[in-house]
């Protein structure tokens, strides 16, 4: 989901130039797996709540509801979307 998106709206700014993102994975303790998902858009995320007929907009809240802890972190040029999620050692 947080690749879908940054492939989705790293372009907006400029949509004639390609967007790009960066997929980090790190293992930061035995249970614990952290995903980063880099992009070019400044455009912070935003969780929604959509309605039972729409067909997007359930992203945010499938990470939340999958995470220990998410959050974004800006960049000189873009921002981090970031999810910490556990996993068995």
């Amino acid at each position: 989901e947080l690749v879908t998106n940054a492939i989705r709206y790293s372009g907006l700014r400029n949509p004639k130039e390609p967007g790009h993102c960066r997929l980090t994975l790190e293992r930061p303790a035995p249970d614990t797996v952290r995903i980063e998902v880099s992009d070019s858009s400044t455009t912070r995320p935003a969780k929604r709540e959509p309605g039972e007929d729409e067909t997007g907009g359930r992203g945010l809240v499938l990470v939340e509801a999958l995470a220990v802890d998410w959050g974004v972190t800006r960049r000189p040029v873009g921002k981090t979307v970031w999810a910490l999620l556990r996993a068995q050692p």
